[in-house]
């Protein structure tokens, strides 16, 4: 791809490493920016940096927020004794919109995968351990993707759990094999939240 000018080539290169985006779509995403008011692209810069230098991860869910705790975790009509187990912030969103669920989150920040480097360590498993043996939580509902990095990041903490007095359970395989939850219609994880399963039934099927 030829450009008439360096910086409306460094600007493609830049938005192109968005994921899901490649140079043909950037460059009409920048265009579209240069025919725009100088405002509205100054009103994103400011928004981008303002995300980037002020946002907080929540410091007993570290879900994604403004403040130090989550709005979730800060509403005293959620049920403590109940800890979905997700992956990251989208999933969280998605699950929230289906208005079926009204316990704590824990957002692990990505799942285990060896091939991309990722192990437990990576993950927020360890704080969730700790979150448990405090005694509040009484279940913990894996809503990971149907995914082999799902599934082992799954029975990786089940198995760090034994000992401790806490039911394991899991979505409804409502969501299909290898579909992440973020993209399942809300009818469909509704029902998968409310009609969850042990987990150990999962592991024998």
């Amino acid at each position: 791809m030829e450009f008439s000018s360096k910086l409306l080539e460094n600007a493609v290169y830049e938005v192109s490493q968005l994921p899901g985006i490649g140079k043909r779509t950037a460059l009409r995403l920048v265009l579209h920016l240069l025919r725009q008011p100088k405002t509205q692209t100054q009103q994103l810069i400011k928004a981008l940096g303002d995300l980037r230098e002020e946002i907080k991860f929540c410091k007993k869910c570290h879900n994604i927020s403004d403040i130090a705790l989550c709005e979730i975790c800060s509403n005293p009509l959620r049920n403590e004794e109940i800890v979905c187990v997700v992956e990251d912030v989208r999933d969280v969103m998605a699950i929230e919109n289906t208005g079926h669920y009204k316990g704590m989150y824990h957002v692990l920040g990505g799942k285990i995968s060896p091939l991309d480097g990722i192990g437990p360590h990576d993950l927020t498993i360890g704080s969730l351990i700790e979150k448990v043996k405090q005694g509040i939580v009484k279940e913990l509902i894996f809503a990971l993707s149907a995914t082999m990095e799902g599934d082992t990041t799954n029975f990786y903490i089940y198995k760090q759990l034994e000992g401790l007095e806490v039911a394991t359970t899991t979505i409804a395989r409502g969501i299909g094999v290898n579909d992440e939850l973020e993209y399942a219609d809300e009818v469909t994880l509704g029902r998968s939240i409310l009609n969850r399963i042990p987990f150990v039934n999962a592991l024998r099927g």
